[in-house]
């Protein structure tokens, strides 16, 4: 299963790209994002993951858009699984007809 590079997790994009250059505080940026400071430090320390909700906060208070957000959350997700190994033994699934989706 190939895992490719790791990608970057969107705490560090914020962590990294956002607050330090902003000089902006974990604290400060939670109070204005009306969120607690724990949450917010799970994210930016990368062992929470930036849900719909927190994208749409990071957009309102940084000007970023929640889907650039949530395309990193969710490429850093799918390489996590396929890098893990717990995926195993999953058989193709043929349909005798063709799907219409």
């Amino acid at each position: 299963m190939e895992s490719g590079m790791k990608p970057v997790h969107p705490g560090a994009i914020l962590r990294e790209d956002i607050l330090k250059e902003m000089k902006v505080s974990v604290t400060q940026a939670a109070k204005a994002l009306n969120v607690s400071r724990k949450q917010l430090s799970e994210v930016v320390n990368e062992t929470a993951a930036v849900s719909a909700e927190m994208a749409v906060r990071l957009e309102e208070g940084f000007g970023v858009n929640a889907e650039f957000w949530l395309e990193m959350q969710k490429n850093f997700d799918i390489w996590k699984v396929k890098s893990s190994g717990r995926i195993q033994g999953v058989q193709r699934i043929t349909p005798t007809k063709p799907l219409t989706i």
